[in-house]
């Protein structure tokens, strides 16, 4: 019924039809709506199992050596300053992921998340270089 006879049937279908195409268009991109937020969902859900599985279990002992990581914040840090305190000696291990260590320097003993923690590496023990004074050779 495109073309009516009657004016008021004209007007009527003049003005649903744009309704309609809006509705129309409205539904559309609600579905594009819903197909981009699970596609988002979905590509989230990827992300967090890719940066989970690189995290590393780090796995402590009581007695075992370890640095702290030194937490407070400066604006200004020296660019060759240790961000690392210590060793400490682990005391007691928690179930929920804390640490309580104890200072080699002060015996001061606290509380720690193991996320501030890593293992403390002894450095290289170096031996006296023997030194040989070279002499030029005879022709």
């Amino acid at each position: 019924m495109k073309y009516p006879d009657e004016p008021d049937s004209l007007c009527a279908v003049s003005i649903i039809e744009p309704i309609v195409q809006e509705v129309f268009e409205l539904d559309c991109q609600s579905k594009l709506e819903e197909d981009f937020l699970d596609n988002l969902q979905i590509e989230d859900k990827k992300t967090k199992v890719f940066h989970v599985a690189r995290i590393s279990k780090k796995n402590f002992t009581v007695g075992q050596k370890v640095l702290l990581q030194h937490s407070k914040l400066k604006f200004f840090p020296g660019k060759l300053r240790s961000r690392w305190l210590g060793p400490h000696v682990i005391t007691k291990i928690f179930a929920n992921g804390a640490v309580e260590i104890q200072s080699l320097k002060t015996n001061n003993t606290f509380k720690v998340n193991d996320h501030q923690l890593k293992e403390y590496r002894k450095g290289f023990q170096t031996e006296p270089i023997e030194i040989m004074d070279l002499e030029d050779p005879i022709l």
